[in-house]
């Protein structure tokens, strides 16, 4: 049987758009443009937060023996304004990983100053940090802000930005498996060498931005404080961003507490078998 060239250049075309999910390897890709949250954020005022500063573009994570390489891409060459030493200053990113896949197994809960919850059958077992201050500083935090969360953060040896990469090296204590059977949830934020109250190195969502406060959201803890998030399936297409706003989208109580929280889905993870009646 001879297969037409259409043919050919269909599944050639379907296989550049789907995420890369091999053993010990895991790549996924998110849509450019969707920087704003559940559709309506802005950046702060101040010039360092460049367009595109927390637009995720790609994420990758290598498994090499006790070890993961973390790659993300965003949209917009890095700059270390503030001198951090690490090749980047406003971008801050949290990697949440579902190793079971089960519902019930894990936290709902994400990290204080994310204001998002898990839906319980994406609740997660491990959750990276991807800073640009120093390691020390991290795990103060995490030690004195993340409660009985803080035994599942995992912090990078190595961090580094160049071009626009951000890439980090993290020892891979109590995360054994295929990460290719794992599902995935990256938020971005921005780095806060100065958080409010508990909030974890992360930045504030307002209601008007400000020089160092994003705007579009809500002077409460009602709104999510993540700008960017993966959806869909990671393949980067344009749907994928209504995806996100979906996903972000909140409702508050008139005293600024959430009345509906954002709740994140994730990316990745191994396929459940079709059933008789989905055949």
């Amino acid at each position: 049987m001879k297969t037409s060239h259409f043919a050919v250049l269909s599944l050639a075309a379907a296989l550049l758009g789907a995420p890369a999910l091999a053993a010990n390897k895991v790549s996924f890709k998110d849509p450019t443009g969707d920087d704003n949250g559940p559709g309506h954020y802005k950046y702060p005022t101040d010039p360092v937060y460049k367009s595109g500063s927390f637009d995720l573009t790609d994420f990758t994570f290598e498994k090499k023996g006790g070890k993961a390489n973390i790659t993300l891409g965003f949209n917009t060459t890095l700059e270390d304004a503030w001198k951090t030493g690490s090749g980047f200053a406003v971008q801050m990113a949290f990697i949440f990983i579902d190793t079971d896949g089960k519902e019930g197994s894990g936290s709902t809960d994400s990290l204080p100053g994310l204001n998002v919850k898990f839906a319980p059958e994406y609740a997660w077992e491990k959750v990276i940090v991807i800073s640009p201050q120093g390691s020390d500083r991290v795990k103060s935090e995490v030690g004195s802000k993340a409660g009985a969360a803080k035994d599942n953060v995992l912090i990078p040896t190595r961090t580094k930005g160049s071009g626009r990469k951000v890439n980090a090296t993290v020892d891979l204590a109590g995360l054994e498996g295929d990460p290719s059977q794992w599902r995935f949830q990256v938020l971005v934020q921005s780095n806060e060498g100065f958080p409010a109250g508990n909030d974890l190195l992360t930045r504030k969502v307002n209601e008007y931005e400000g020089q160092h406060r994003f705007g579009g959201g809500n002077d409460g803890e009602c709104d999510p404080h993540a700008i960017d998030v993966l959806a869909g399936e990671g393949k980067g297409d344009a749907s994928e961003a209504k995806a996100q706003h979906d996903m972000l989208s909140y409702e508050c109580a008139e005293d600024g507490t959430a009345k509906k929280p954002a709740t994140l889905t994730m990316v990745g993870g191994a396929k459940k078998p079709a059933t008789q009646e989905q055949k």
